[in-house]
């Protein structure tokens, strides 16, 4: 790794004399403190570039790509693990005395390319807030996958670090992350947040949900129960729809439903309608929230899901900031195997009509217990995808003005065929 820059703490008064900032992302750790999930949010050690170089630099992504899947759950195997005991926070962690804590992890660093893609922001500004003495090192990585050592902060006094972070060298790929050292006693992060000028948002929206539903009641509830605990995102909801079609609806289990209802009020609407399949269910939602309410944003997603509250919050977020109205997609973890990814992108074969993957590297069912994203040099390059399936997925309300309604097609390509549709039409 190369130091490119050592930067010097920045107190908060001197941090607010720019523009005024708006949070992209915050540090968070699990809501659901499980073994199988903490390493999407923290890791306990370093991590090295598995980048393979090449002649002049090109290519090296392939080689690394190539890793055999024995050297990997090899490595995880021996690799240290954060003590779940310490996860007690939402937003705050301790790093225990002479240990080190990485936040290179799925849903800690911030993905610098994508924001240089699709938005006019080109610096960001990191805030860390700590109590105790340790160091501070902010990481970057290139398109390749090499790690790259950004910045470096001493921590001596409780209180404050910024610095500022430029985009202009993330065209093709790259993520920024910071790690933290503790010295001889325990160095505690109360919280981060990755910032940008305020003005450069397009807009400040807001959304709704549109959830179809046939028989998953318990599903459902829980992530009604979900959406109605966090304050934050109820902030910027409009309504939750939650399209019933099934047989055992929701309404037939009012001990249930009847506490969220009533804590939601207004932002929660229970529609029962007909089977007509998910794209029925989906278009319903899209309906309403183009037409009856004010949401900026509608986002479609499964009943059976368990979600990431933190996830919608970015969704919104990155489609204020980006420069035309923009569907935005997050990704699917299974359910049962919760640190595997399903895909991280996928495009439409025009050949062969069938979905695919974007580049011969990117794999399907990476597991990032077993290869963190810091060790994983295909996951740095930018993927741009054709689409989004409707796991969950962002929608502009205007977007659906304009082009309509989902295909009444079951069950791959009412997300596809959307996703291909806004396209064509900018």
């Amino acid at each position: 790794m190369n130091a490119t820059a050592t930067a010097e703490s920045t107190s908060r008064t001197s941090a607010e004399e720019g523009a005024p900032q708006r949070v992209l992302q915050r540090l968070i750790l699990p809501a659901e403190v499980s073994p199988d999930i903490v390493p999407l949010y923290i890791e306990a050690e370093e991590a090295h570039s598995r980048a393979a170089s090449g002649s002049l630099g090109l290519r090296g992504e392939i080689g690394a790509s190539s890793v055999g899947q024995d050297d990997a759950v090899e490595a995880s195997a021996a690799r240290t693990r954060v003590d779940v005991n310490e996860l007690s926070e939402r937003h705050a962690v301790r790093v225990p005395a002479h240990a080190m804590r990485s936040f290179g992890t799925y849903f800690n660093a911030f993905p610098a390319s994508y924001w240089r893609r699709w938005t006019p922001v080109r610096k960001i500004r990191l805030t860390v807030r700590t109590v105790g003495r340790g160091q501070l090192i902010v990481m970057r990585s290139t398109a390749r996958g090499s790690l790259q050592r950004h910045a470096a902060i001493d921590v001596s006094v409780d209180g404050e670090q910024t610095v500022e972070l430029p985009l202009s060298a993330f065209g093709d790929g790259g993520w920024y992350w910071f790690d933290a050292y503790a010295s001889g006693d325990d160095f505690t992060i109360l919280g981060a947040e990755w910032t940008a000028d305020a003005d450069l948002a397009r807009t400040e929206g807001t959304f709704s949900i549109a959830m179809t539903t046939m028989n998953k009641v318990e599903y459902c509830l829980e992530n009604i129960r979900t959406i109605a605990e966090d304050s934050a995102l109820r902030e910027l909801l409009d309504v939750m729809y939650v399209v019933d079609q099934g047989s055992d609806r929701l309404n037939d289990h009012p001990e249930d439903l009847g506490p969220l209802q009533e804590a939601l009020g207004a932002q929660l609407e229970v529609i029962e309608q007909g089977n007509i399949g998910g794209s029925g269910g989906f278009s319903r939602g899209m309906y309403e929230a183009s037409t009856s309410g004010s949401a900026t944003y509608v986002i479609n997603c499964d009943d059976d899901i368990v979600i990431e509250p933190e996830s919608l919050i970015r969704m919104v977020t990155f489609a204020d900031f980006a420069t035309r109205p923009t569907l935005v997609g997050a990704h699917m973890f299974d359910l049962n195997n919760r640190s595997v990814l399903h895909a991280f992108g996928e495009i439409v074969d025009p050949w062969t009509i069938q979905p695919a993957l974007p580049t011969s590297a990117p794999e399907m069912q990476h597991d990032f217990a077993q290869q963190p994203l810091r060790s994983t040099p295909w996951l740095h390059r930018r993927t741009d995808v054709d689409y989004n399936g409707w796991w969950t997925c962002l929608i502009p309300t205007e977007t659906v003005r304009a082009i309509g309604l989902s295909l009444p097609v079951f069950i791959k390509w009412d997300d596809t065929e959307y996703g291909l549709r806004a396209r064509r039409h900018g």
